[in-house]
């Protein structure tokens, strides 16, 4: 394992490096507004949503196993972060404990090449949980697309107007936007739509002007609304339509490196919050570098880039930043903008790093109205309402784990959607597997013609009186072990003498499987009847051997194939 810039760096031109330097221009222009609204939309301050975007950034195409990811704070960490910056007992330091143990275990999953593992996380828990997301993203951005207000004191005692306050959770936020519906700002809402409008629009109407038609309409909304809401204050005296400089105090400079006070106690209580963190991360960064391989014909390395997001995660927050992970729409605006080696995500990281010193400033005066109106749209993007709604046509058990994904998501928080949705997911995997083994009982002949295990063209093999043959055809795991002793006391009306256990198609078995299976002898012995095995592969054979399984049972009762096994049960009726 080792970063792709290393690879790309040789043979590296001059041609390569202008395409590398304008995508990465582009890409730090697109990812100015969207760090600014994620980092306001998840509770914390502008310019640490820019940081984690230029420190995460240059950290994760330095190091990462692509060539062409771009990294940052993405939409998919907002109702997280809020969550955790909102609550009284961990409030910021929480949440930079929390990245910095998500950055920990990320570096663990790749150091243990664990990177392939993520890829299994079944597709209806991630279409769920991000689903869910993109509706939470959008309820939080309704004060201010509304422009909602509450009353409230100030420190001299006077009755103020402020922005309106809503509770963390999904349903709360609902009746305090109805509970205060009387304040909506028309001025405001126009604002948030017609940001939102030129959003749509604007690539359309310029896909034809060169130049032009490389900036984002997420720029061009935020620049029409700050315009806007200028023209409005100066020529028609209309006020009330909030701006960043009137919530925040933006400092233009990167902060100093501080490592946040660790205790035991909140390591403890941050964890389930940091394993959420990684998950996530991982999932959306594979992800984005799977969607970029397939674009650039290439393949990325999965575990150099979860150590890379590890890395991120961990230094981000010593400069106060926030969760940052692979984001797909910056990686694919890099692409289509010629990025074809990790020097364009570098690039990105200065560009922003410019615009913080430099032009930060100019930021006080865009409407928060337009931000939200930027929200709007990327949780729309991400909602996949589609893939949500033809996922609803999948077999019930998908359906179930997409929908309690989901509406876990919406109305708790996504660490217990996530959880609970992998639990679910593992127990309806469990069924589906029962489901395919298969255990049937034969009592009379066997047709040796029918699949069997001995290459023979005798006529069907009787089975002789008082013996029982069982098929068993499919893993023997835990859940399989019980039902086949179910299917045993079922037919123990009449007692057989021998029991044949025909194990040709059996796979694997688990612990479980052996100790069961080890059970059912003791018992048939203690009853006074004989268990034979059949066809027992090679790695069965292991695994039962592995766990001492011979010693209840001769070996002369394990035979290689059906004949034997009979011949056998014969001997011992007999």
């Amino acid at each position: 394992m080792k970063p792709r810039l290393f690879d790309c760096l040789k043979g590296y031109d001059k041609d390569t490096f202008m395409k590398d330097l304008m995508a990465g221009i582009i890409v730090g222009i697109v990812a100015l507004p969207l760090a600014i609204a994620f980092g306001i939309a998840s509770g914390v301050t502008p310019e640490k949503g820019i940081i984690t975007a230029i420190i995460a950034g240059f950290l994760i195409s330095l190091l990462g196993g692509s060539k062409v990811q771009i990294g940052g704070p993405t939409g998919a960490f907002i109702v997280i972060i809020y969550g955790i910056v909102n609550n009284p007992e961990y409030g910021l330091q929480g949440l930079l404990i929390a990245t910095m143990l998500a950055g920990v275990i990320l570096i663990a999953l790749g150091a243990f090449k664990l990177g392939t593992v993520i890829k299994f996380i079944p597709y209806p828990i991630i279409i769920g949980f991000t689903a869910g997301i993109a509706v939470t993203i959008f309820t939080t951005q309704m004060g201010d697309v509304l422009g909602l207000t509450q009353q409230a004191v100030s420190a001299t005692g006077e009755a103020i107007t402020i922005p309106l306050k809503t509770p963390g959770d999904f349903i709360g936020k609902w009746i305090a936007y109805g509970r205060n519906i009387s304040t909506f700002n028309l001025w405001n809402f126009i604002i948030a739509i017609g940001s939102i409008l030129t959003i749509i629009f604007s690539p359309k109407m310029l896909k034809n002007v060169p130049v032009l038609n490389k900036i984002p309409g997420s720029l061009y909304g935020i620049i029409a609304g700050t315009v806007a809401v200028l023209l409005l204050k100066e020529f028609a005296g209309i006020t009330g339509v909030d701006t960043i400089g009137d919530r925040f105090q933006i400092q233009a400079k990167l902060p100093e490196m501080a490592v946040p006070g660790l205790s035991f106690e909140l390591i403890q209580k941050m964890m389930p919050v940091a394993f959420t963190i990684a998950i996530l991360g991982a999932i959306e960064s594979l992800l984005s570098a799977t969607v970029a391989d397939g674009v650039i014909s290439d393949k990325h390395d999965s575990n150099m880039e979860l150590i890379a997001q590890g890395v991120a995660n961990m230094v981000s927050p010593l400069f106060g930043g926030i969760p940052a992970t692979g984001a797909i729409a910056r990686t694919m605006t890099n692409i289509n903008n010629g990025g074809r080696t990790p020097v364009a995500g570098l690039v990105h990281a200065v560009v922003l790093l410019l615009i913080l010193l430099v032009l930060m400033p100019l930021a006080n005066y865009i409407p928060m109205a337009s931000l939200a109106g930027v929200l709007v749209i990327v949780s729309y993007n991400m909602s996949g309402w589609r893939t949500f709604k033809a996922l609803l046509n999948s077999p019930k058990s998908d359906v179930t784990v997409l929908l309690a994904t989901f509406l876990l998501t919406v109305i708790f928080d996504l660490t217990i959607a996530i959880e609970v949705g992998l639990v679910l997911a593992c127990a309806l995997f469990i069924h589906r597997v029962m489901e395919t083994t298969e255990i049937s009982v034969i009592q009379n002949e066997l047709d040796p013609g029918m699949g069997t295990d001995v290459d023979t063209h005798e006529e069907h093999l009787q089975i002789p009186e008082g013996c029982t043959v069982y098929e068993i055809n499919g893993p023997y795991f835990f859940g399989i072990a019980n039902k086949f002793e179910e299917l045993s006391s079922q037919l123990n009306r009449k007692r057989p003498l021998v029991r044949v256990i025909r194990m040709r198609r059996v796979p694997f078995m688990d612990s479980t499987g052996i100790h069961n299976l080890q059970t059912l002898i003791k018992q048939n012995h203690a009853e006074g009847t004989h268990v034979i095995l059949s066809g027992v592969s090679p790695k069965v054979h292991s695994q039962l051997k592995k766990a001492g399984f011979y010693a209840v049972m001769s070996q002369e009762n394990i035979c290689p194939n059906i004949q034997t096994a009979l011949e056998r049960a014969k001997a011992l009726v007999q």
